[in-house]
């Protein structure tokens, strides 16, 4: 015991002699690790889509912003044809969802996906939690000028999904809301870890805490989880799920990992997402 708590008093001793901006600044780091790169081969399945930049003056920041996104039409285009904002994870830019967003193609959307400032060709900086909320919002709002009578839907993948939540709960024209391999807090996914024993909670300044904020969704919710997610436990999206008080299913993926649910769970997104929104 007094081993453990020794341990505990360095790292925390350590966390606080970076002082709080320092500290802001490693956890963003850590949490959105922000690039430039595509995983793999996946920026090949963003071939033939469209550029879209999305310029606003930001409130967060107090300086011009710009973000890049990429565009992909549905194949059967009508008046009633929905929209979706796709909002991706940490660590690779929008190209590296060019996959995801073709599997939304499938399923009727057209599919709008955004790079936060920091990430691929939007603007450079740090990337923070309210500088990604207020970037959804722009995205968001472009969607509303460019396909006003269209019905507009939200997509979040892992850090995305709290991106979306965010956005869902403070915006009252969404048609439904859809997050796959996404938690309930920072905090949670930091206590899920090996190392997660450790009072380090109270420290964290980029919380994400989407428990608090998925009740006052007023659309209907998907929620999707891999059950062989390594990375995000399902029991979080469980969670996170229960916590809604709307129209909502959850969907367990067996085999599905924090990357594969999508493409493992095709036929179970296709019927959920049919289902739930009433949707062609």
């Amino acid at each position: 015991m007094k081993r453990v708590l020794a341990a505990t008093l360095v790292l925390l001793t350590a966390l606080l002699s970076w002082g709080c901006a320092t500290l802001d600044e490693k956890q963003r780091a850590w949490i959105f690790q922000p690039s430039d790169r595509a995983w793999g081969g996946s920026a090949s399945y963003a071939e033939g889509m469209d550029d879209v930049w999305i310029a606003f003056d930001s409130r967060v920041t107090g300086s011009p912003a710009k973000l890049h996104g990429l565009w992909l039409e549905a194949d059967d285009v009508r008046a009633d044809t929905p929209v979706l904002l796709y909002l991706h994870g940490a660590r690779w830019n929008v190209s590296g969802s060019a996959g995801r967003m073709r599997r939304m193609q499938e399923l009727g959307f057209s599919v709008l996906a955004i790079d936060y400032r920091g990430f691929g060709k939007s603007s450079g900086g740090l990337p923070s939690e309210e500088m990604a909320y207020e970037d959804a919002r722009a995205a968001w709002e472009w969607l509303r000028q460019h396909h006003p009578e269209r019905p507009r839907y939200v997509f979040g993948h892992s850090l995305g999904g709290a991106i979306a939540i965010d956005l869902a709960s403070r915006v009252a024209d969404e048609k439904g809301t859809i997050v796959e391999g996404t938690f309930t807090s920072i905090p949670d996914v930091a206590s899920s870890f090996k190392w997660g024993w450790l009072p380090i909670g109270p420290l964290i300044t980029q919380r994400f805490s989407s428990i608090d904020k998925v009740s006052r969704i007023g659309s209907p919710l998907l929620v999707v989880h891999g059950a062989a997610d390594s990375l995000i436990d399902s029991t979080l999206g469980q969670r996170l799920f229960d916590a809604a008080t709307g129209k909502k299913r959850f969907v367990l993926v067996e085999g599905g990992s924090h990357h594969s649910t999508m493409m493992v769970g095709r036929a179970k997104y296709q019927e959920a997402v049919q289902q739930l929104f009433s949707l062609r």
